[in-house]
């Protein structure tokens, strides 16, 4: 048997590459993907997989197919899962499940494996994609199959002489462009607030600076393409709004999370380029669509978020949502200026060539053009349906 493993170089999915030599004699092919990790080094998790046993390795750099494809979609769909979280995570699964099928077919492997556990969203993510694509391939989920915890992970590692970082992190992290997710250890009490230890990406905002910054977001046609009047590849983009952001400690998240399994989960984040770049484009949109746009727009984006962190990024539906909200951005172009201060991130400026907004129909001025008259008939209008039926009720 010869298996691709999605191998991260962390302590399950090494355990992991040793599991399926010892329980499927399986020839274990690992793949990793450079998804824009802060202190990973490729070529050394390469090394470690070859050192555990895997008898071959690829590491991609996927960033740029990972901004182009999956994140530049979710910024068209101001994607929020709960209100709060921007599909970090989420994002990235379907992306190394596809990945994962082009490998497996490159090198003739009748199987793939991951490292997610029985009552995560990441098996669902990783697994309705790789069946779309090639359903003939056989997935293995070897935490899941050995119903394997923490400390049994430490204990074969060691009984087996598989590294582990000295100081191993009680918490279970999972990083990339679009975001950190961290949970675990004493996040699982719901009432502590976190510790300071959580935090990587952002400074608490007792910490931030006493002076706010201002930043200006240009957008073109739903997707950010420059920071503060300077054009730029979009992965760097969002690098440097995140060490902004997060030196303000924007974009920190701390919620109960709904997962697909049917259990509810205490989740961590931090996201500060995904929080700033939503809030703009949002923003933008409000200026630039109409309000039935705007409105009916809240439902679909609620739903491909859910259909995203669901795993779903394969189903048909999704397809009909992106032509919809792909059709909707035509007009999204301008820019947005944004304060950040303390963890606080506020909208202060806003335009667009494309503006719906007519400061002669808007002013309180002199040169103010509306015409007031107007209102009396259209509230005698609009509330026509309520007066009669509080006739009625009046009458019984």
């Amino acid at each position: 048997m010869k298996v691709v493993l999605a191998y991260s170089g962390g302590l399950d999915t090494s355990v992991c590459i040793k599991w399926l030599r010892e329980n499927y004699r399986a020839d274990v092919i690992t793949l990793t993907l450079e998804l824009g990790q802060k202190e990973k080094d490729l070529k050394e998790i390469e090394k470690k997989a070859r050192d555990i046993g895997a008898i071959k390795t690829y590491s991609i750099d996927a960033r740029e197919e990972f901004v182009k494809d999956y994140i530049n979609r979710a910024i068209k769909a101001n994607a929020l899962y709960g209100g709060k979280y921007p599909l970090s995570a989420a994002l990235s699964r379907p992306l190394i499940a596809k990945h994962l099928v082009e490998i497996a077919e490159k090198e003739n492997a009748d199987s793939v494996a991951h490292g997610s556990t029985g009552k995560g969203n990441d098996q669902v993510r990783f697994e309705l994609t790789v069946r779309s694509l090639n359903p003939k391939l056989k997935i293995i989920a070897p935490v899941r199959e050995w119903e394997l915890n923490r400390s049994d992970a430490l204990k074969y590692a060691k009984k087996h002489g598989i590294q582990v970082p000295s100081g191993k992190s009680v918490y279970s992290i999972d990083e990339n462009l679009w975001g950190r997710s961290i949970e675990a250890g004493p996040l699982e009490n719901p009432m502590k607030e976190p510790p300071d230890d959580v935090f990587s990406w952002t400074v608490s905002p007792e910490e931030a600076p006493e002076k706010a910054s201002y930043v200006e977001l240009e957008f073109e046609k739903g997707i950010p393409v420059a920071l503060n009047n300077k054009k730029m590849n979009e992965v760097e983009l969002i690098r440097r709004l995140n060490e902004l952001g997060g030196s303000h400690g924007i974009g920190r998240i701390d919620m109960m999370e709904d997962r697909l399994i049917g259990i509810k989960s205490r989740e961590v984040y931090e996201c500060p380029a995904a929080t700033i770049i939503l809030e703009a484009h949002r923003e933008l949109e409000r200026l630039t669509l109409t309000r039935e746009e705007n409105s009916f727009k809240e439902i679909i984006d609620s739903k491909w978020a859910k259909l995203a962190y669901f795993g779903q990024w394969m189903e048909p539906l999704k397809d009909d949502l992106d032509a919809f909200i792909d059709q909707s951005q035509d007009m999204v172009s301008g820019t947005v200026r944004l304060k950040l201060y303390k963890g606080n991130l506020t909208i202060v400026g806003r335009s667009s060539e494309n503006s719906l907004y007519d400061l002669d129909l808007a002013t309180y001025e002199k040169n103010d053009v509306f015409n007031h008259k107007m209102g009396e008939g259209f509230l005698r209008l609009w509330g026509l349906p309520t007066e009669i039926a509080g006739r009625r009720k009046s009458r019984k």
